[in-house]
């Protein structure tokens, strides 16, 4: 019997879930109400997810969203646009309800560390041992370069509950919001942009972050990496398009 719906060939979740996850349904929204949770969320959250939507001019079916977390912060944006429009508006602003690890990235299982990069959510789990989560594609092309080649964990989710080993939580009554959300924008939208900051690399934070971890010139260079992403959507509101190289750095474009 199958056990759930979900994105990527089967594989199983270990850390936040351990549900099966199977190729798409044609309507993924659709598929995903079967699940009593996410109706539980959808009747207790859908009005306030269309009242956000609708204030910012933003269609209630036909949207895209964009997620900024920053760590230091302990803040977690949300950005919606229209489909057929460019630039994100930012719909509202999440607290993190726990934390874990240092600033700078995830490079092995066990570390505790919450990743930073340029990711997109490549999975949702409406059973979720924290109520409802969606991961985050770590490892990506990057964390690979640098990661432990053995074992460079995995498995990073955001969801509800407030415990932290790596993850992103909210809280339940903030993740029904949230995957209302990332459920109906994934019925029309390929990927869900995700991008993870030490901290917001404004100038004068990122100033101060190298005056903090001048000792650490690894550290640094992988921050000089992140800055031009977290710049670009600033001035633009448009997610910057962003690759990885031979050498595992990001080059936005």
């Amino acid at each position: 019997m199958k056990k759930t719906f979900l994105y990527l060939p089967v594989l199983a979740f270990i850390l936040c879930s351990f549900t099966i996850l199977v190729e798409p349904p044609i309507d993924f929204y659709q598929a995903q109400l079967r699940f009593p949770r996410v109706r539980e969320a959808l009747k207790t959250k859908g009005k306030l997810v269309d009242e956000m939507l609708i204030s910012k001019g933003i269609s209630t079916s036909n949207f895209e969203i964009f997620f900024r977390a920053f760590k230091n912060e302990q803040k977690l944006e949300i950005w919606a646009k229209n489909k057929n429009e460019t630039s994100y508006k930012l719909l509202k602003i999440y607290d993190f309800c726990a934390t874990t690890g240092v600033l700078g990235p995830k490079r092995r299982s066990g570390d505790r560390q919450m990743p930073e990069g340029f990711y997109t959510i490549d999975a949702f789990n409406p059973t979720s041992n924290y109520y409802l989560s969606f991961r985050v594609s770590y490892p990506n092309a990057s964390d690979k370069k640098f990661a432990d080649p053995l074992n460079p964990g995995d498995n990073i989710f955001i969801h509800g509950s407030c415990i932290s080993i790596g993850c992103i939580p909210v809280g339940d009554e903030n993740i029904k919001e949230l995957y209302i959300l990332a459920a109906r924008a994934k019925s029309g939208e390929q990927d869900i942009p995700v991008h993870i900051f030490p901290a917001k690399l404004t100038d004068e934070n990122y100033t101060n972050l190298k005056q903090e971890y001048a000792s650490n010139a690894t550290l640094l260079e992988f921050w000089s990496w992140l800055k031009p992403g977290y710049d670009a959507f600033e001035r633009t509101n448009v997610v910057p398009n962003v690759s990885v190289d031979d050498t595992g750095k990001y080059i936005v474009k």
